[in-house]
Parts: C-alpha cells; structure tokens; sequence
C-alpha cells in the first residue's frame, strides 16, 4: 500500500505527540535533577550541621577546660593564701615562746642556781678546748660569780682530764646585751667557743623547733619521711 503524505491536522498531531513526549522526558529530567539535587543538598547540609556542630562543641569544650583551669588556679591561690596566713600565725605563735624563752620574768642570773650554771658550761668549755689556759668574757655584773664558777670548773676539769687549766675573767659583755652566760677563748686564741644564754637557746631553738611545732600543731601531714 503506498503511503500517502499527512495532512495538516494529521502533522498537527504528531507534533502534539512529539512535543508532549519532549515535554515528558523533560518534566522527568527535571524531577531527576531536583531530586539529585535536594540528595546533595541534604548531604551538603548535613556536613555543614555537623562541622558547625563540632565548631561549636571544641568551643564548649575550650571553654570548659578554661573554666576549669580557672577555677582550679582560683581554688589553688585560695588554698595557698590560707597555708600561708596559717604559718605566719604559727611563725608569729614560736616567736611570741622564743620571746618569752630569751626575756624571761626573772633572768636566770637572778635565781639561786646561776652559779651552778655556770660551773657546768664553764667545765664543758675547758674540755672542749683542752688546753692550758684560757679567757672566760662575761656580763660586766658577772665577773665576781664568773671568778667563782670558774674556779670550781676548774677543778672538776682536773677531776675529769687530770689536767690543770689557767683563766682570767673579763667583763666585756655589755649587762643590757645578755641573759647570762659566757664566752671562752683558748690561750692560744685559735678556738672560741659561746656559752651565752642567747647563742644556747639559739641552737635549741634550732634542734627542737621541729618538735614543738608537732607538740604545738600536730604532724605534718605533707612530710612524708622522719629522720
């Protein structure tokens, strides 16, 4: 059958079936497109939230930390302000005894036994230097008493050594500068030794002070090892 040529509602039509087709594939080519991009724009925000929301949580986390260092150094300079004024108390409490201690009510060369004081430190001096002779300094008050203990001192240095020891008195130390006690420098004037009440107690103080801050304050609970 031969064909025959279309007439023009027949080309109308197929152009209408035409463009409908094209209209069709492009309506689903755009529906394509429009759901591949809301996927990708979800998929982009999506990735946008969350690096804000790692942004925003290393923030929260930086300044948590910070807080807390804050806090902590605030807390660290509290407790340290405190330990401090708790030891300058303490400090001020052994001075205020010390003070007592070196300025008594009564001296101890006004009681009844300084003389026996004396020949005691004054012996331990002479066996300390062994030697024949030696220059005894005390209170410018204290030479008579001094000339007596001394004399005792040393014949209990010859009790104990057996062997005889020469002094001579002088009163060098000013009354208002000492509780008592002596100086003593060997004949040869190579050894000193301070026998005065401020220099004993001095180095009592210094022995015992660990002591009396337990006997005063308890152990320390910082000190880990006792000699």
């Amino acid at each position: 059958m031969a064909s025959r040529p279309l007439n023009d509602d027949e080309v109308i039509s197929e152009m209408n079936k035409m463009v409908a087709f094209i209209k069709q594939e492009a309506l689903e080519k755009a529906r394509e497109i429009r759901v591949k991009a809301d996927e990708e724009f979800a998929i982009e925000k999506a990735k946008l939230v969350k690096q804000e929301q790692q942004a925003i949580d290393a923030q929260y986390e930086k300044k948590r930390k910070s807080a807390e260092v804050a806090q902590k150094i605030a807390q660290s300079t509290i407790t340290n302000k405190s330990r401090l004024k708790l030891l300058h108390k303490r400090e001020e409490i052994l001075q205020h005894i010390f003070s007592t201690v070196r300025e008594p009510t009564t001296p101890l060369y006004k009681t009844n036994g300084y003389v026996q004081f004396l020949e005691g430190i004054i012996t331990e001096s002479f066996l300390y230097i062994l030697e024949p002779s030696a220059t005894i300094y005390s209170r410018q008050s204290d030479v008579d008493v001094v000339n007596q203990a001394a004399a005792n001192a040393a014949n209990a240095y010859k009790d104990i050594s057996g062997r005889d020891v020469s002094f001579t008195v002088v009163g060098s130390i000013a009354d208002d500068q000492s509780q008592g006690g002596v100086k003593l420098q060997s004949g040869t004037g190579r050894i000193t030794l301070d026998n005065t009440m401020e220099e004993r107690l001095r180095l009592l103080e210094e022995q015992m002070l660990p002591e009396i801050r337990e006997e005063l304050f308890g152990k320390n609970p910082n000190r880990k090892f006792y000699t």
